[in-house]
């Protein structure tokens, strides 16, 4: 079984093999499919408010 993860931060399936997996030092673990992901969530945004993210569309009422 292939496992396929879901980008923290912008709520996209990921492919294997791409992306990147960040492990913080209590154990969380988070999956990035872009740096343009794992940079916007360093930075705090939150996904409700970006557009373009999977949580951002469904809060605007377009998924």
């Amino acid at each position: 079984m292939i496992d396929t993860h879901i980008c923290s931060f912008c709520g996209l399936q990921m492919e294997p093999g791409t992306g990147k997996m960040y492990v913080k030092k209590d154990g969380q673990i988070f999956y990035y499919c872009s740096t343009k992901c794992q940079k916007n969530h360093k930075l705090g945004r939150i996904p409700r408010r970006v557009r373009w993210t999977t949580a951002g569309r469904k809060a605007l009422g377009k998924v």
